[in-house]
């Protein structure tokens, strides 16, 4: 499943609701585009699939007028978020993925860190993000407090004016202050079940932190003036890789100078002159297992949108394996084999997320 940029996608959301370079279609609907106010909330790791099947768990959420869109490729927070706050897809901003190939080594985008250390000075988050977010505005935008000041946030909320909060209880309490202050656009999120389905999967853990965003949800509606908006979308769904990790064959592996990328959408970097050779090891190792797709593939079929841009295509890599089923691809040094719960690739599960439109 690819992402339907231009008009059913997370990166249409903003332009539609800022009225920033709007698609000609639109998921957004009328009457919150309409509404004198907005706030937009993304759930990290509340994919439709998983809404769909637990209503019970959130009813609240479940009875907000809802569409399905899809989120951006990869299926991953660090691309998805920054689709949302530029509008544009991952080719064009830049951030493509989870840990991406640079000069000295993967940057992390979440830690904003290399294999040698925090890497602030080396990669300027804003200049490795270089597009305006929010169209150039400056709303507020509420996060947990632990991740105000680092790399990526800066980078994907390099406009905004960043808040902090240390309780979730008290995002409400900020959100309805902002509007009584006169703010027309609140930018809200709140990673706490990417965390527990990373963590747990998406058994019980996960259904107990559905029912805290429920309840987050339920206080936002209340806190609304008359004639305000709130959107609550995602960046990602997800799904339970419960037989542990594929390691690469090793006659993959002969080829491959580096690697990049996650679990679910590996991208592997080839020696010189091997490219045509990693292309077909790969293919014959783990086509049932992976889409095998070449970079150049990639590109021409629109994964990361119509426009890559030379920064963005110095990121990826020769060929990418692109998970099917509940499989994932170790990384050298990965020290996230544990996880359970995983996205990054284009199924249905990571790729539909919800988005959620109720106007006071």
């Amino acid at each position: 499943m690819l992402p339907a940029f231009g008009g059913g996608s997370v990166a249409d959301i903003v332009p539609a609701l800022l009225d920033t370079n709007p698609p000609q279609r639109t998921p957004v609907p009328d009457d919150a585009i309409d509404a004198r106010a907005v706030v937009l909330l993304v759930l990290d790791g509340l994919g439709a699939e998983q809404l769909a099947t637990r209503a019970r768990v959130a009813p609240t959420i479940s009875e907000i007028q809802a569409a399905t869109i899809t989120t951006v490729a990869p299926s991953t927070t660090a691309a998805a978020l920054t689709s949302i706050s530029t509008g544009v897809p991952p080719g064009e901003h830049g951030i493509v993925g989870y840990r991406m190939h640079t000069f000295d080594g993967n940057l992390n985008a979440l830690r904003w860190k290399t294999p040698i250390g925090e890497t602030l000075l080396r990669h300027p988050p804003e200049q490795l993000q270089p597009l305006p977010t929010f169209g150039g505005q400056r709303p507020p935008a509420l996060q947990n407090e632990a991740y105000r000041k680092t790399g990526f946030s800066r980078a994907y909320l390099r406009d905004a004016r960043r808040h902090g909060f240390k309780m979730l209880s008290s995002l409400a309490v900020t959100v309805r202050r902002l509007l009584r202050s006169g703010e027309s656009f609140v930018y809200c999120y709140y990673e706490g079940l990417d965390v527990m389905g990373h963590e747990h999967g998406l058994g019980e853990h996960y259904e107990a932190e559905l029912r805290a965003c429920d309840r987050l949800v339920a206080d936002l509606i209340n806190v609304l003036p008359l004639g305000v908006a709130l959107v609550v979308t995602s960046d990602h769904g997800m799904v339970e890789c419960s037989n542990g990790i594929t390691e690469i064959d090793r006659r993959v592996m002969e080829h491959t100078e580096s690697e990049s990328g996650e679990a679910r959408f590996r991208w592997l970097h080839a020696k010189r002159g091997r490219a045509r050779d990693l292309g077909e090891a790969a293919a014959a190792a783990h086509g049932e297992q992976a889409w095998v797709m070449t970079g150049e593939q990639i590109i021409d079929e629109g994964w990361f949108g119509p426009v890559v841009s030379d920064a963005a295509r110095a990121r990826l890599g020769d060929v990418a394996l692109v998970a099917r089923g509940d499989h994932a691809f170790r990384h050298k040094g990965d020290t996230t084999s544990k996880l359970v719960g995983r996205h990054g690739s284009l199924t249905a599960s990571e790729m539909l997320v919800p988005l959620l439109s109720y106007v006071a």
